[in-house]
């Protein structure tokens, strides 16, 4: 574990998942008494730079086990990844995603990170800084209007992926053709969302933590609310939009999965009070406060938490 690289986040971070894929292995055994021993080893999960992960055949004959660092087939050459999943879980996520079905071949983890890759893994980070600084210098020169968020050079360096976003379609052919003369390699230009760029900031948030989608989360799932904008809207003072918004500038991923911590209401809610029908207007989770607005001249009131459980006698 004190050898886990990745490009986009912090070995801090990736320890973080990792445990968490841990903590799963451990009651394996539990949760799948039924499987065979010779599916065991035979599909592993491995997760590559840039938090990409995908399934390999094991081919080393040793079971693997989480937190590896090994050598995988690429797209015609090969890289580095840190084995996430393996023996009874690996192989029940395969067949879950149905990969067993597909006709083409899953490729092969080739061998285990030695000394001489750790060098090599290093010389790459290095190189990416440089790399980075060129490619803003020539997307400058060349006028194309999109924003640089990072690149990767792949471990045998012949593949490099230059990430980005932009608020229009992007004509990069002479970009593409300049940076292959330069570095000599294969260019392939992936535009992401404001959500990916936010991951691979390895930044904190308001909260003063790292943002969730660096560290435990498994994966960028649809945002809860990215369509309910009079959730901003109807916030109020005491839950301002500031507070609501991710780096992403999107409404944060956590409120997905705190919205009904410590028995808050959801905005929108009517209620039944002793001074008549009305709707749950805004929730501060922090202050434990709920804000409520009379349906029939819609006057709002503020209550803390534990009045508003007391007040409230039905809900509709």
């Amino acid at each position: 574990m004190s050898n886990v690289v990745c490009s986009c986040l912090s070995g801090d971070n990736a320890r973080v998942r990792l445990r968490l894929s841990q903590l799963l292995h451990k009651d394996s055994a539990a949760l799948y008494e039924e499987a065979t021993e010779e599916l065991i080893g035979d599909i592993c999960e491995v997760e590559l730079p840039g938090c990409i992960r995908d399934f390999f055949r094991n081919t080393t004959g040793v079971l693997l086990e989480v937190g590896q660092m090994v050598i995988v087939e690429s797209d015609g050459g090969y890289d580095f990844g840190v084995v996430y999943a393996a023996g009874l879980i690996a192989r029940k996520k395969y067949l879950i995603k149905g990969l067993d079905r597909k006709a083409e071949e899953t490729p092969a983890v080739l061998r285990f990170v030695t000394e001489d890759d750790l060098m090599g893994i290093g010389e790459v980070k290095k190189k990416q800084d440089e790399i980075r600084d060129v490619c803003r210098e020539k997307i400058k020169r060349h006028g194309i209007d999109l924003k640089l968020v990072d690149v990767e050079l792949r471990l045998d360096r012949q593949k490099l992926s230059v990430y980005y976003t932009s608020l229009h379609r992007v004509d990069f052919r002479n970009l593409v053709r300049d940076l292959a003369g330069e570095f000599k390699a294969r260019i392939q230009m992936v535009q992401i969302t404001t959500r990916e760029e936010a991951r691979r900031a390895n930044a904190s948030g308001p909260c003063g933590c790292h943002i969730c989608c660096s560290t435990w989360m498994q994966k960028i799932h649809a945002n809860p609310f990215a369509d309910k904008a009079q959730y901003l809207d109807t916030a109020g003072n005491e839950n301002n939009a500031f507070n609501m918004t991710g780096l992403c500038n999107k409404t944060k991923c956590c409120l997905g999965f705190s919205g009904n911590g410590g028995g808050l209401p959801q905005i929108g809610s009517r209620l039944s009070t002793p001074d008549g029908p009305a709707v749950v207007h805004s929730v501060d989770g922090g202050r434990k406060s709920v804000t409520i607005r009379y349906e029939k001249n819609s006057r709002k009131r503020s209550l803390s938490l534990e009045r508003f459980n007391t007040l409230v006698t039905r809900k509709k």
